[in-house]
């Protein structure tokens, strides 16, 4: 476990599991509201295959500091550059979920892809995740404000409402509060501040520079980020690839974890 200086002032917390010679490292990037412990299902099965498993937590959630900037997608793909250069990671996966996508494309764009052999994108807020004029399938602005107003009168409810459309599976009550924490161990104000960000980033021009095999892993059921998003990034992204989930929405990487596991592994090793 690291903390690494991003910036003056400001550490990002870093889990490193199985950092041993030999070991392909994969960069998980996690989504909005949680933090790196999302991925438990996952890196529980990829170090028996050897991989070398890195999680960090955003500026604003799990361990990492909180600052009162910065939470835009550049700085926060900077954040992501500043782990990659402290570890000196020079060939690598990435994989991002949900707004950790959506900054895995940014890093992509502004970085060129620096060190990255193959990206994984699953249930990715992108290329937009707010509906406009000219990209019809988002969320509307309107939901997401409200999303924000919640946060500052009731952060745990709108939490609450905002987990029963993340998974279409049954889940556990005990899941579910397990879930819900990872979402409470965040500040307020960067659970806000990645809601902006949600709301008014744009990835389109963006994909073009996309030059590696990507996968797009998403959930038929997603009330969260339509499929149709996924299938916007398949047409954008050259080399890629779009895994189908019938039975999975946003919480694809659960809904459907023995599925997803199979179908991310092979992707991987592909």
């Amino acid at each position: 476990m690291y903390y690494i200086e991003v910036e003056q002032g400001v550490k990002i917390f870093v889990e490193d599991v199985n950092p041993g010679p030999g070991s392909l490292p994969v960069l998980f990037i996690h989504g909005w509201p949680v933090n790196h412990k999302m991925f438990e299902y996952q890196w529980n099965l990829l170090v028996k295959y050897g991989y070398r498993c890195i999680g960090l937590d955003l500026r604003g959630f799990g361990k990492s500091d909180r600052p009162w900037t910065g939470y835009d997608y550049d700085a926060l793909a900077a954040d992501v550059r500043s782990v990659v250069a402290a570890l000196g990671l020079n060939y690598f996966i990435l994989t991002g979920f949900s707004i950790g996508g959506a900054i895995a494309i940014r890093y992509m764009a502004r970085y060129e892809g620096y060190g990255v052999c193959k990206l994984a994108l699953v249930a990715a807020a992108a290329p937009r995740f707010s509906r406009s004029p000219n990209y019809p399938y988002g969320l509307p602005v309107e939901d997401i404000n409200l999303l924000i107003n919640q946060t500052y009168s009731n952060r745990p409810q709108m939490l609450a409402a905002f987990g029963e459309k993340f998974f279409y599976s049954k889940i556990t009550p005990a899941f579910r509060d397990w879930f819900q924490d990872l979402g409470l161990e965040a500040s307020g104000h960067g659970t806000i501040q990645g809601l902006v960000s949600l709301r008014d980033e744009d990835l389109r021009p963006d994909l073009g520079r996309i030059v590696v095999r990507t996968g797009i892993f998403h959930g038929a059921q997603d009330q969260i980020v339509p499929f149709a998003s996924a299938e916007a990034l398949r047409r954008g992204i050259r080399q890629s690839e779009l895994y189908r989930f019938e039975r999975s929405g946003h919480g694809v990487f659960y809904d459907e974890l023995e599925a997803f596991n199979e179908a991310y592994v092979q992707f991987l090793r592909g």
